[in-house]
């Protein structure tokens, strides 16, 4: 099991917490998101380390940015 932690820019509520974790969530092993709204950090446990390609597309079709990892 992997667990990574990303900062991700731009969200503001709970429906950006919801689209983010939604995003992430559909990523090939990822098993759990959890995302602090205020400080916009985003845990994924995930099967294996994750591409930070495929992280930084889901980021972005969910409408934010990936600000560091």
């Amino acid at each position: 099991m992997s667990t990574t932690t990303y900062t991700v820019s731009g969200m503001t509520c709970a429906h950006c917490v919801a689209s983010v974790t939604e995003e992430l969530g559909e990523l090939h092993g990822v098993r759990s998101v959890a995302v602090d709204l205020g400080t916009g950090a985003v845990s994924v446990d995930s099967d294996s380390p994750l591409d930070p390609a495929d992280v930084r597309a889901a980021v972005e079709e969910a409408g934010y940015q990936l600000a560091a990892s």
